[in-house]
């Protein structure tokens, strides 16, 4: 049972986790690229995600686990060559800037909710990230985990609260209507942007053993992350229009229905959430950098370096928050998943899936 767990739910839960950060968790990214295309057609849209998804992530966990590649920067430059770098560039950019939602977004939640000063959730952020990095991987993996299972509970309880109220009924005018053009095209760039963040996370594959694992794992990861997003996609249908232009849905939706108690239990799990996402990130990042360490100089990244690398992150990130989460979101996620395609994607499933195959030949043709 222990294996089952960190095979099949370690690796979903902290994709998750990161997934769910700022945008995520306050149902802003549902809206952006699921709600905006009707009722049904947002629905449609979460199963183009989780299919590209999971095959995205599944093949991902093979690539990593038959060539032992556990940190970005070895995974591509096996499969870019030299060209690796740009992917590095482009992960950097998305850092900085899933790191400037989640600053932007703790600071709406905290100011708008609790009238505590903007910079008082960044503080609480530096500090529990920094000490999340400093204790490392086995701590960042252990409460990522566990976290999942909190947000599931109060995703689930947010359903069913919507759900209780009066004038909560999904009208069949929206279902039988609810289905706007590109619904399949905003899928696609959903999955992208998210996905792109997986070789980040391959300390998680370091456990697999055989093919079926990792693809299991990869699939079971796909639905982990986006059986939330189908949630919340669900209870906003039933506040279409209005729902639309509201910079933090959920907590619009749970404030129309007059639970002040729950409003602070869903910001406790929002704002864990928020370093979830940021921890998870930084210690791909620091992977890479201890991977190059050890290579070059024979030596590790320090504790104390590790988080210090993440306080100069969050600090720098920090300033790109003044643009908004509304203006973050719709632009600067929806622009880089393009790239991530070019450099990440589409090799993956072309040069990626050859090398798999002729590593498959090769054992086929070896002695014995």
């Amino acid at each position: 049972m222990k294996r089952f767990f960190r095979i099949y739910i370690v690796p979903g839960a902290v994709f998750q986790s990161v997934m769910v950060g700022g945008g995520y968790g306050t149902g802003r990214e549902i809206v952006e690229y699921f709600t905006a295309y009707g009722a049904v057609g947002g629905i449609l849209g979460i199963g183009v995600a989780f299919a590209v998804l999971a095959l995205v992530v599944a093949t991902t966990f093979e690539f990593s686990r038959r060539f032992q590649l556990h940190d970005y920067r070895h995974f591509f430059k096996f499969l870019l060559g030299p060209a690796w770098v740009v992917y590095e560039v482009l992960i950097i950019l998305l850092f900085l800037l899933v790191l400037a939602v989640l600053s932007a977004a703790a600071g709406n939640i905290l100011q708008d909710n609790f009238q505590l000063p903007y910079g008082f959730g960044l503080a609480i952020m530096l500090a529990v990230i920094g000490a999340l990095t400093f204790f490392g991987q086995q701590l960042i993996k252990t409460v990522l985990t566990f976290w999942s299972l909190f947000l599931y509970a109060i995703f689930i309880a947010f359903f069913v609260i919507v759900f209780s109220g009066e004038n909560t009924a999904i009208s069949p005018d929206l279902l039988t209507s609810g289905i706007r053009s590109g619904w399949w095209l905003s899928g696609i760039q959903y999955a992208l942007y998210n996905v792109a963040a997986v070789p980040l996370l391959l300390y998680v594959a370091r456990d697999f053993r055989t093919r079926g694992e990792a693809v299991r794992s990869g699939v079971v990861a796909g639905a982990i992350a986006m059986i939330p997003a189908l949630i919340f996609q669900v209870a906003f249908v039933t506040a279409l229009p209005q729902v639309l232009d509201k910079a933090i849905p959920v907590y619009w939706m749970i404030g129309g229905l007059g639970l002040p108690m729950f409003v602070i239990l869903y910001t406790i799990m929002l704002f864990g959430t928020f370093i979830e996402t940021g921890a998870g990130l930084l210690q791909g990042i620091n992977d890479r950098i201890d991977g190059y360490l050890t290579e070059a100089k024979g030596t590790r990244l320090k504790p104390a370096a590790r988080a210090g690398v993440a306080l100069a992150a969050i600090l720098l990130s920090a300033g790109l928050s003044v643009w908004g989460l509304t203006e973050l979101i719709a632009k600067g996620y929806g622009t880089m998943a393009w790239g991530f395609l070019a450099v990440y994607v589409i090799p993956l499933m072309t040069i990626g899936l050859y090398g798999l195959y002729r590593a498959d030949r090769s054992d086929q043709k070896s002695p014995g």
